[in-house]
């Protein structure tokens, strides 16, 4: 007998096992989006290793190489916009200043508004303030009595205008008054409201929690529970709150585990569900549509002019129904994370809009009438908490304010409404409206030879840049000082209320033109010589790295 005979088949039944694996593996990491965004680890491994650094007075100006007559310009530019900050928004500044020393999101909403390395000279001369006074139609209005177009949504809660949400409160809280902050039972508009949500998400039962974060960590929890299996897929770029499973890289001190973060509409996702036994769910952000596989368009990170934005419904239609065949196929769990876009698309949400049924839904923000709330709407097999066969076997899940009667008032008088011809008629031609808005915006600036567009889906958009520049961040100054109100992610997302008449459009429309006017004069997108977006990004890198190993100034 061949003495080599044992290890050889030895040898091949260790390929024969590992083969497999590797395929699996090599699929995976296929379906991964190849930028740092799609490799949560590596991001914080880079994360870790950029350097802090700022620009002095000189290099602030001029950090693209700008003459001196340009940099003059942004001198003066930068010192009549300062001029204007101290004079009309003085209170709100002194407050927001005052404030920040002991509340930390504003410390770091103040500190992210742009790239670090301009950030501290920014922050010194242009306070805005975080602090409003008053809300009215589609304006707000701050400390120093300023009306401002409110661009910001209140984080996509505000849909149908702030005095829709205030007229909700008051009379949610008038018909739950009699039984007042009493917790643990309920009210009997809850019943009317989970009523109306079966109608709405078209699946079985709902289940009420205090945020959307928490709506989303107990679906994941569900799906884990009644499929037996442990890992969740995330696309690249998408939010679903804070939690851990669900925003691996940068922002998380702790790296998931059992979190696949792949590449929205592409086939290599596609194989990887169709062809793995341990995925329990598949999150699906709508949002995502507008600009898949990046994050949250913060103009923190506009260190060039790469960002795009574009919306495509028929694709995103297409991939979300192939999606929903493998996860039929696979008994994946598919579930449509709507907190931010329900009820702005459609009275039904991304499943009406997109005409795909999920297994679970998740929805917030603007559902608890203008108060905090989360709530899951599921498939009854995937929504009960407890076995009958195994007493100990429950997934748990109870809250103090779930179900809090103020809250569910709220919510009683919002589902009311959205079924009043009133409201229905602002989602008849909603797309075209919208669109025919962006697109007549987009037709003023490229008049104007101004280097910026603007991409929508549906009411929220988002500004993209059309030649290099590493000034593209200072347009959130201007636009606030014309009288648009921003989020603290700047010019990445505009969330229009549907109350906007044209009207009040075509006053935004003017105070945007003329905001991108008055930075293109003042020098901010000059263009240098050979400039790419690609040069941009090597020259901050050599920085970083100059930084990195103690050359830097």
């Amino acid at each position: 007998m061949n003495e080599s005979l044992p290890l050889y088949i030895a040898g091949v039944g260790v390929l024969a096992a590992t083969l497999p694996r590797l395929k699996h593996r090599l699929e995976l990491s296929r379906a991964k989006h190849p930028s740092l965004a799609g490799h949560s680890r590596m991001a914080k491994r880079v994360a870790r290793l950029i350097p802090y650094y700022e620009y002095d007075e000189a290099r602030f100006f001029a950090a693209d190489g700008a003459p001196d007559e340009i940099v003059q310009l942004r001198r003066k530019g930068f010192a009549d916009l300062a001029a204007l900050y101290r004079e009309r928004f003085a209170r709100s500044a002194a407050l927001s200043s005052e404030a920040a020393e002991s509340i930390s999101d504003l410390q770091f909403t103040a500190s992210y508004r742009v790239p670090f390395q301009f950030s501290r000279y920014v922050r010194e001369r242009l306070k805005g303030g975080g602090f409003l006074q008053a809300s009215t139609g589609v304006k707000v209005t701050d400390l120093d009595g300023n009306e401002l177009y409110d661009l910001t949504g209140s984080y996509g809660v505000n849909v149908f205008g702030y005095d829709f949400y205030r007229s909700c409160i008051a009379e949610g809280s008038a018909r739950v008054a009699a039984l007042g902050p009493v917790l643990g039972a309920y009210h009997p508009v809850v019943a009317d409201n989970a009523r109306r949500l079966r109608a709405i998400s078209g699946l079985d039962e709902v289940s009420f929690h205090m945020s959307g974060t928490e709506a989303v960590m107990q679906a994941v929890r569900l799906a884990r529970y009644h499929t037996g299996r442990r890992h969740l897929v995330r696309f690249c770029g998408a939010y679903h709150g804070w939690w851990e499973d669900v925003q691996p890289g940068i922002g998380n001190p702790l790296p998931p585990r059992e979190t696949y973060t792949l590449k929205e509409m592409d086939g290599d996702t596609l194989n990887v569900l169709d062809s793995r036994k341990d995925i329990a769910c598949v999150l699906v952000n709508p949002l995502q549509a507008l600009h898949p596989n990046s994050g949250a368009p913060g103009d923190s990170s506009l260190i060039d002019s790469a960002r795009r934005a574009s919306f495509d419904r028929a694709a995103y239609t297409r991939w979300l129904q192939k999606l929903r065949e493998v996860c039929t196929r696979r008994g994946i769990v598919l579930i449509f994370d709507e907190v931010f876009v329900g009820f702005r698309l459609a009275p039904g949400g991304a499943q009406e809009y997109f005409g795909v049924r999920a297994d679970m839904v998740t929805y917030g923000k603007t559902l608890g009438g203008g108060l905090p709330v989360g709530v899951i709407c599921g498939r009854r097999d995937l929504m009960k908490r407890f076995r009958d066969d195994r007493p100990a076997d429950i997934c748990f899940a109870r809250g103090t304010f779930n179900a809090h009667p103020y809250v569910m008032g709220a919510m009683q008088v919002f589902l009311e409404r959205l079924e009043t011809p009133a409201v229905r008629d602002l989602y008849v031609g909603l797309d075209e409206t919208w669109n025919r808005r962006a697109a007549a915006l987009n037709a003023r600036l490229e008049s104007a030879g101004l280097p910026l567009r603007v991409a929508n889906l549906s009411s929220i958009w988002t500004v993209y840049y059309t030649r290099p520049g590493r000034y593209n961040w200072m347009l959130q100054y201007y636009l606030r000082a014309e009288g648009l109100a921003l989020s603290w992610v700047g010019t990445g997302r505009f969330i229009f209320s549907l109350n906007y008449d044209e009207a009040d459009f075509a006053a935004v429309a003017e105070r945007f033109e003329a905001a991108a006017a008055a930075m293109a004069r003042d020098g901010w997108w000059w263009e240098a010589p050979g400039q790419t977006d690609k040069s941009i990004r090597r020259g901050i890198l050599r920085e970083m790295l100059a930084h990195r190993l103690g050359f830097g100034k």
